[in-house]
């Protein structure tokens, strides 16, 4: 047998550490998932060029149920100590939410108990059975009966349907445990996109299928919200489930949805009241930030009398209302599970984003309209400096509008012009003015269907009409859609690639709604990140802690206190203004009631004075860094001298997997030649130890023409020069990592020397082949 030491870890893996596993009594194929990858890697944007980061894989990871895993063991090789992957297997057991730790190099276990904090060293003959490790777990974490029955029953699932993310199932699991020990108000917050209402539909199977929870009560805030609830994560439960129409309550069924409001009704008109308090033994109330819980809220009294002892509520969110006036928290109590937007891009589920930030002269400077001066209405202009908080509110300048319109219209025609795209407006007069200045700019595409560019606000029955449309991953238009308040939560837009900022958001909560209508993947449609367009310094909130923070509770009601609820939370249940259009002589009634003046200017010049892109780095801030700098940081964080580099290069035959390392650790180089037309010419080396090390470049081309001057190639005769000469021109052309093996000889320029087996003959063998290909680029490469 091969010394131990000279061992690879995954020698180590097959000779001992899988056979101490097994000889425990741990069923391999059912018990044990092998190099199990429980993320899909940080998407990483430069320019327009995307790439994967690494995924996060566990050794082994030891499953209880297939909904329950109970273990993990992080291997390494027999030159390291036997706890040295135990700092990696906790960070991963952590996320995974494991009770149990192993770390082996061979020799022996470390164990880590998570919910004792007791490490110890064990030999590999006393790896401990399932059995053993399930009693541990039942008596370590103190589980009653009624916990451990649910642990075994399972999730929902039929051939061909997906199974819960990892954060999913924690966030599942953890319910079913806090239900199963009796905890009766339960909060989970997950960003936008990660799946909450799947999660939800689980937590409600399995408990449902358990007979723990009979009725239950699913309660959104948006009709379109439950048709999509129905139609797709809930569709199983079809038998058993009901909509809430026509303020008519049916008993026969088991599982209800229902629109808050339509549920509360009016005083005196309660529909909620057909019911008997105790009916609903489950309520989950989903976009629970918005105001159910609010104690003077209308809703609320839904909540209070559907609340009997042994009835659960259940609140899912993204953004956990916390304000001086507002806590979900004093309600549901702290989360039992977090999943953030942060985590959710870092982990590859959710997309990246890449801000645009566009400085507006007028923004910048403001304005003071001269004295007398008269708007287009004929309304004398009140004398003041008018600000970016002004503009579209109280003072219209029809040459901003534009500028920001052909903006827009100029990215989208670089980039992708049936990119579905949302622009958020102050009000409705501005989403309808920005409507107009789109359809201007874009009116080619606009005459072919004027779907391309609609106004989607709560007065518009029209827009309305076709939302699903635009949600529709599969529906073209509309394509452009301009709003205020009515798409900034709840609308499942999977394919939206830009949002623009064009409204003065001040409100966290409002900001982490409008961002979540763009980080959903779509990978089928092309989709990998979005890019966020801000004319308002709005995404100067990413900066703030409470952007992707854990929620924090501010305020601690007694029963005597005076709740102030402010007046535009839930006015008009999340839509519009219907009183932002004026009388079309620019009088608007005010939220106070009162009719104010917008005044309307249409001779002022406006023009773009500054412009900044800003990505999403692996910290979750966003950065302004050069990206000729950013790359050789990344190279250099890899490479720390250019000796290591040089000598990574030449050990690897396939330079390709060297290429493919970097680009995991954020190093695109196409998107370097993207943004430098100059690098074109330079190969994946010559730009590394250019921009790293600071070497001098040799071109693709000098490089080969300093092989043929060295004559290497005229060492080989017939079909094997000829051969030699095509691969040099393809490197030439298209760079070292298009001639790597054998698979380029498949390549239609290769047929007419035969097949691939023919041409590696003519050298005397793949061997020889291999080794005339290494020669080769070891000479491109020659200093």
């Amino acid at each position: 047998m091969k010394d131990k030491k000279q061992m690879t870890e995954e020698d180590i893996k097959n000779k001992f550490i899988t056979p101490a596993i097994e000889q425990a009594g741990w069923d391999i194929k059912s018990q044990v998932y092998f190099e199990h990858s429980f993320t899909d890697g940080r998407v990483i944007v430069r320019g327009n060029i995307t790439s994967r980061g690494k995924r996060k894989r566990a050794d082994y990871l030891l499953m209880h149920k297939s909904n329950y895993p109970i273990a993990i063991v992080e291997a390494k090789d027999n030159k390291q100590g036997v706890g040295a992957g135990m700092q990696q297997a906790i960070e991963y057991a952590e996320m995974l939410d494991v009770p149990f730790v192993y770390s082996s190099n061979g020799d022996a276990f470390v164990e880590y108990n998570r919910l004792t904090g007791e490490e110890r060293t064990i030999a590999l003959s006393d790896f401990p059975s399932h059995d053993e490790l399930w009693e541990r777990y039942v008596n370590d974490g103190k589980l009653n009966k009624e916990q451990q029955d649910l642990i075994e029953v399972p999730y929902f699932y039929q051939l061909g349907d997906k199974t819960p993310r990892y954060y999913q199932r924690i966030a599942i699991n953890r319910t079913i445990d806090a239900i199963g020990k009796g905890q009766e108000r339960i909060m989970l917050v997950m960003a936008t996109g990660t799946g909450k209402t799947y999660t939800a539909f689980q937590i409600i199977y399995r408990l449902w299928k358990a007979g723990v929870k009979k009725r239950v009560l699913f309660l959104a805030d948006r009709n379109i919200l439950v048709d999509q609830t129905m139609t797709n994560d809930f569709k199983p439960f079809e038998k058993v489930m009901t909509k809430v129409e026509d303020k008519k309550l049916d008993s026969s069924y088991e599982i209800y949805l229902a629109l808050y409001h339509q549920l509360a009704g009016d005083e005196g008109n309660e529909p909620f009241r057909q019911f008997q308090p105790d009916f609903f033994d489950l309520v989950v109330i989903d976009e629970a930030h918005r105001g159910s819980a609010k104690e003077a809220s209308r809703w609320r009294k839904v909540l209070e009398y559907f609340s009997s002892s042994g009835t659960t509520h259940i609140g899912l969110t993204a953004t956990p209302k916390e304000t001086k006036d507002t806590s979900n928290l004093a309600y549901f109590g702290e989360p039992i599970y977090t999943y953030s937007l942060k985590q959710g891009i870092d982990d590859g589920f959710l997309a990246p984003y890449k801000v645009v930030r566009v400085g507006l002269d007028r923004d910048l400077e403001g304005y003071r309209p001269e004295k007398g001066k008269v708007d287009m209405f004929g309304q004398e202009v009140e004398d003041r400096e008018y600000n970016i908080k002004d503009f579209d509110k109280n003072i219209v300048i029809d040459a901003r509008t534009e500028a920001v319109a052909k903006r827009v219209t100029e990215f989208l025609k670089k980039t992708d012009r049936f990119a579905k795209t949302i622009v958020f407006c102050v009000d409705i007069d501005h989403a309808e003015r920005m409507r107009s200045a789109l359809v201007n700019l874009n009116r080619d595409l606009y005459q072919e269907n004027s779907k391309y560019i609609m106004r989607i606000t709560g007065d518009n029955l029209e827009g309305k009409a076709q939302l699903d449309n635009f949600i529709d991953r599969t529906s073209k238009y509309p394509t452009i859609v301009t709003t205020s308040k009515l798409l900034t939560t709840g609308v499942d837009a999977k394919t939206c690639k830009l949002i623009v900022l064009d409204s003065n958001i001040s409100s966290m909560t409002e900001f982490k709604q409008i961002i979540g209508r763009g980080t959903r993947l779509d990978l089928e449609h092309g989709k990998e990140y979005f890019t966020i367009m801000d004319f308002r310094n709005v995404s100067r909130l990413f900066a703030d802690p409470n952007f992707d923070g854990d929620p924090v509770q501010v305020i601690e009601f007694g029963e005597q206190d005076d709740i102030h609820i402010p007046n535009e939370e839930d006015a008009n249940d999340g839509w519009d203004n219907l009183n932002d259009f004026g009388d079309g002589d620019g009088i608007f009634e005010g939220e106070d009631g009162n009719k104010h003046v917008k005044y309307r200017i249409n001779d002022v010049d406006v023009q773009i004075v500054s412009e900044r892109v800003h990505y999403y780095d692996a910290n979750g801030h966003l950065i302004t860094e050069n990206l000729i700098d950013y790359t050789k940081k990344n190279i250099r964080n890899e490479y720390a001298t250019l000796e290591s580099f040089l000598r990574s290069w030449n050990e690897h035959e396939q330079k390709q997997v060297i290429l493919e390392e970097l680009k995991e650790h954020g190093v695109l180089l196409e998107a370097l030649r993207e943004q430098e037309p100059h690098l074109q010419e330079l190969d994946e080396f010559d730009l590394i130890c250019h921009l790293a090390f600071d070497q001098p470049p040799l071109t693709k081309t000098e490089r080969a023409n300093n092989v043929k001057k060295r004559g290497y190639i005229y060492e080989y005769q017939d079909v094997a020069r000829e051969v030699l000469e095509m691969l040099l021109e393809k490197y030439m052309n298209e760079g070292i990592q298009e001639i790597d093996g054998t698979e380029v000889l498949e390549l239609q320029e290769f047929h007419k020397f035969g097949s691939p087996m023919k041409i590696v003959k003519a050298f005397g063998g793949k061997k020889a082949y291999l080794a005339a290909l290494k020669r080769l680029k070891d000479e491109i490469y020659v200093s």
